[in-house]
This record gives structure tokens, C-alpha cells and sequence, in this order.
């Protein structure tokens, strides 16, 4: 456990350094969502009706910007030769890595996604619903994006190889996170959804890890 504190603090000290890198993201987040409401027009029904799937899928794409440099860095400085050498799990180290990007994005992302819902006219009950559901569902995007990551590092073009490989597998969170704000909306049970997208939240945790430390075992030879 020491080990993947040291992890988790040296990426958030690394990422503290170059703040420009979360910056790109949270500005795409908000500008691709604020385009939504310019484009469709002042219709209150229409964008009550699609906040939830535009917010759910800018901050999916925004969470997938960073993700090619996740474990780049490391694997050009030589950095990934030492995780490999070093005394505690490589999965420890691939799971900080996540948890870092889940830090500096997933939850920035969900403590925006509200503020930016407020365009889109929810009502106070649905925007704390779409934070909660991106509190609960961003840390499966970080685990998918991570595990593209690892599978496509050295790769050329590799940017666009995770996205075709982490965008399908990231749908069921999507989709599961999107329909949550409209059953709140109709009326129906909201905890259902949060337990589904808890229960995916932990099928990824049980389950990248080891793979991602595999892709990596694999790019350091």
C-alpha cells in the first residue's frame, strides 16, 4: 500500500506541475457542452431532455484526451523499466496511475457537470443525481482508458487506437449513467442505476488491473 501512495502522489505531483494538461480538458468539457444549447436553440423540453447524454458523453470524450500520455511518459524516460523492477505489484502501480487520472479528471468532471447542467434547465434534484452517477461511473472510464492505454503504448497513431478500443467498452456505463437522470426525471427509483454503474465501477477494478500490468510487462520487453 505504501507503494501505490508513493505512485499516486508523485503522478498528482507531476500532473500539479503542468496544470495546463487538465486545463485542455476541463475547457473542452465545458466548451463541447455549451455548444449543445447555442445550437439546438432556447427549446427548455428538447435540452431538459438531452442533458444527461451530452453531458455523459463530453465528459467520456474529455476523459479520453489524457489518456495517451498515461503511461507514455513513463515509457520514454525509462521510468516503466523501474515500475517493472520494483518490490511491490505492477498492478498497484497501473491501478495509482488510474486513480490519479480519475483524481485530476473524473472528479473535476463531476463537480462541473452540474454548474453546466444548469444551461440545459435540470432541476436541482437531476443535476445532484448527474453528480452522483459521474462520481460513481468515471472511475470505470479511468479504468477502460487506462487499460487502452497500456494495450496501445508504443503504438503509432496510438491516440486513436484507445479510443477505438476504450470508447465500445465504456457504452454500458454510458448508457446506464445517461438513463439514470431520465428515470429521476419520470419519477422511477434512481438507485438502481447508481448500483448498476457501482457494480461496473467494480468489475473494472477487480479486472484492468492485472491486464494493464500485462500490456505493460509486455511494451517493457
Amino acid at each position: 500500500m505504501s507503494g501505490f501512495l508513493a505512485l499516486l502522489s508523485r503522478d498528482l505531483r507531476l500532473v500539479w506541475r503542468r496544470p495546463g494538461d487538465v486545463a485542455v480538458v476541463l475547457a473542452f468539457f465545458i466548451v463541447a457542452t455549451v455548444l449543445f444549447p447555442l445550437g439546438i436553440g432556447p427549446a427548455a423540453n428538447i435540452l431538459a431532455r438531452i442533458a444527461a447524454g451530452v453531458l455523459w458523453c463530453t465528459a467520456l470524450f474529455a476523459s479520453m484526451l489524457s489518456l495517451d500520455r498515461l503511461f507514455a511518459a513513463d515509457y520514454e524516460d525509462g521510468s516503466l523499466d523501474l515500475l517493472l523492477l520494483a518490490p511491490w505489484p505492477l498492478e498497484l502501480a497501473a491501478l495509482a496511475k488510474c486513480a490519479a487520472h480519475w483524481i485530476v479528471t473524473g472528479l473535476p468532471l463531476a463537480v462541473l457537470a452540474p454548474l453546466l447542467g444548469v444551461t440545459f434547465g435540470l432541476p436541482p434534484g437531476a443535476l445532484v443525481a448527474l453528480a452522483a452517477t459521474l462520481l460513481v461511473g468515471t472511475p470505470t472510464l479511468s479504468l477502460i482508458g487506462g487499460l487502452a492505454a497500456a494495450l496501445t503504448l508504443g503504438a503509432r497513431r496510438g491516440g486513436a487506437l484507445l479510443a477505438l478500443l476504450a470508447l465500445p467498452l465504456c457504452v454500458p456505463t454510458l448508457i446506464f449513467g445517461a438513463s439514470a437522470i431520465e428515470t429521476l426525471m419520470t419519477g422511477e427509483d434512481l438507485l438502481a442505476h447508481i448500483a448498476i454503474l457501482a457494480a461496473l465501477a467494480l468489475v473494472a477494478l477487480a479486472t484492468t488491473p492485472w491486464a494493464m500490468a500485462a500490456a505493460l510487462r509486455q511494451a517493457g520487453e
